[in-house]
């Protein structure tokens, strides 16, 4: 997998739906200890409520899990788990909280509840794109640092840091493919007198 979709940030969402509030929360999440974490952390807050549904998708192992937390039976964590799976979501946890209001919604009525708080609570933590890219370095005369800043950008990378030492050393990330297509241009611009160290591959939001 070279790219996958998850959430930028924690975040929630609220709503009431015949005076039951729902409140939607979403989280990233690399393992199931940090999955399980935040939904104790969820409970613990919102230890009054009547009802913490949950669900949560991991890229390691495609683990999938949910719970309905003594709603009926597949209203409302197989519902908030279709929400992920629907969105295109990994590496995401959602809970939802329920303060009952006194008035019954009945089957239909939970399933859409769960469902609504759970996107919501998405569309607040906003969801991005993550690819995977090389993390790559190169070092250069302060002669050559004007053109090859430029052309880090100009063959699909993004400079995340740059050191002035003897010799600037700049830090970036980008593709197979952009590596690619950048090694000819690089040797171009500087006589073959300048080239890219390979670092390993961590995935990068895609802006």
């Amino acid at each position: 997998m070279t790219e996958y979709k998850t959430v930028l940030k924690r975040a929630e969402d609220a709503f009431v739906e015949r005076r039951s509030r729902f409140i939607g929360h979403a989280a990233p999440v690399k393992t199931e200890e940090e999955a399980v974490a935040f939904i104790n952390e969820m409970k613990a807050k919102y230890w009054d409520a009547t009802h913490n549904v949950y669900a949560y998708c991991l890229r390691d192992g495609q683990i999938k899990r949910y719970s309905d937390d003594s709603e009926p039976q597949g209203t409302a964590g197989i519902p908030t788990l279709d929400v992920l799976q629907k969105s295109g979501v990994t590496d995401t946890v959602v809970v939802v909280t329920r303060y009952f209001g006194g008035v019954l919604l009945g089957a239909g009525g939970l399933v859409r509840a769960y469902s609504h708080g759970a996107s919501i609570a998405l569309e607040a933590a906003g969801i991005v794109t993550m690819r995977e890219c090389i993390m790559a370095s190169l070092s250069c005369d302060y002669n050559q640092y004007g053109r090859l800043q430029a052309l880090i950008p100009e063959c699909g990378g993004t400079v995340d840091d740059t050191v002035f030492g003897e010799r600037v050393t700049m830090y970036f990330h980008l593709t197979d493919a952009d590596l690619g297509r950048m090694r000819p241009k690089l040797a171009d611009a500087t006589c073959g007198s300048v080239e890219v160290q390979e670092e390993g591959k961590k995935f990068f939001q895609v802006l």
